[in-house]
C-alpha cells in the first residue's frame, strides 16, 4: 500500500532543529573533554587505539560543528542547502581518522612501539560506553523525523564512539590483564574499518529518513516493515 507524506509541519521542523542544536552542543562539549583525556592517556601509554579514540573525539567535534553551522540557519531552505557540504565534512573527517589510525596501528604491529596498560583509558572507555548511545539515539530520532541526512550522519558519528568504546575497552583490558600489547593496534584497525564504512555512508548521503517539505512516496509499515521511510534511505539500520 502506497501513501503520500508531506513531512513535519514548519512548527515541528523548528522544534526538531532546536533539539538537534542542543544535542549537538552537548555532544561537542563531551567530546572536547573526552579528546583531552584520551589523547593525554594515549600518549603516556603509547596506545594507538586510545590515541585513535581521542582523534575520533576531535573529529566528532568538527562533525558536530558542521551540523551546528547547518542548523544555525533559521530558515529550513537554508539548512537544506547546507546539507551536502555538511555531509562532505563529516565523510572526510571519517576518512582522515581511518588513514591515521590504520598507519599507526600497522607501525605498532611491526614492533616500533608497545602499548602500556592505561587505567584512565579503561575508565574513559567505560564511561563513554554508558553516555554516547543516549546522545546518538536522541539526535538520530530528531534527524530522521526532520529528514536531515547530515543530522543522522552526525548521530552515527556519535554512535561510532559507542562501538569504539567497546573495541577500545576490550583492547585495553586485554593489555592490562594479560599483557597482550598486540590487542591495542588490532583494536585500532577495527576502529579504522568502522570509520571507513561510516565515512562512505556519509559521502553517499545515507541516513535520510522522512520526507522534508516536498511530497515523497513512503512505504506502508505493515506491508514490508520498512518503517514508512523512503526505499532509498537506511532509516531502520
Amino acid at each position: 500500500m502506497t501513501a503520500i507524506s508531506l513531512g513535519p509541519s514548519a512548527a515541528r521542523r523548528d522544534v526538531l532543529a532546536r533539539r538537534i542544536r542542543l544535542l549537538v552542543a552537548a555532544t561537542i562539549t563531551y567530546n572536547v573533554i573526552e579528546a583531552a583525556v584520551a589523547l593525554t592517556a594515549g600518549t603516556l601509554a603509547s596506545s594507538t587505539a586510545l590515541i585513535g579514540f581521542g582523534l575520533d573525539s576531535v573529529i566528532e567535534v568538527s562533525s558536530g560543528a558542521a551540523v551546528a553551522w547547518q542548523f544555525s540557519a533559521r530558515e529550513h531552505a537554508v539548512r537544506e542547502a547546507r546539507e551536502k557540504t555538511t555531509l562532505r565534512i563529516i565523510a572526510l573527517s571519517f576518512f582522515a581518522l581511518a588513514a591515521y589510525v590504520a598507519v599507526d596501528a600497522v607501525r605498532a604491529l611491526m614492533g616500533t612501539a608497545e602499548a602500556k596498560s592505561s587505567i584512565p583509558g579503561i575508565v574513559l572507555a567505560a564511561f563513554s560506553l554508558a553516555v554516547m548511545p543516549f546522545l546518538s539515539a536522541a539526535q538520530r530520532r530528531a534527524g530522521r523525523e526532520l529528514g536531515s541526512a547530515s543530522a543522522v550522519a552526525d548521530s552515527k558519528q556519535t554512535l561510532l564512539c559507542t562501538y569504539l568504546s567497546v573495541v577500545l575497552l576490550v583492547g585495553l583490558v586485554l593489555n592490562a590483564t594479560l599483557g597482550w600489547s598486540w590487542a591495542d593496534p588490532i583494536a585500532a584497525l577495527v576502529i579504522a574499518v568502522i570509520a571507513v564504512k561510516e565515512g562512505r555512508n556519509a559521502w553517499q548521503g545515507k541516513g535520510c529518513c522522512a520526507p522534508s517539505a516536498v511530497a515523497a512516496p513512503t512505504v506502508d509499515t505493515e506491508a514490508d516493515g520498512t518503517c514508512g521511510c523512503r526505499p532509498d534511505c537506511d532509516c531502520c539500520n
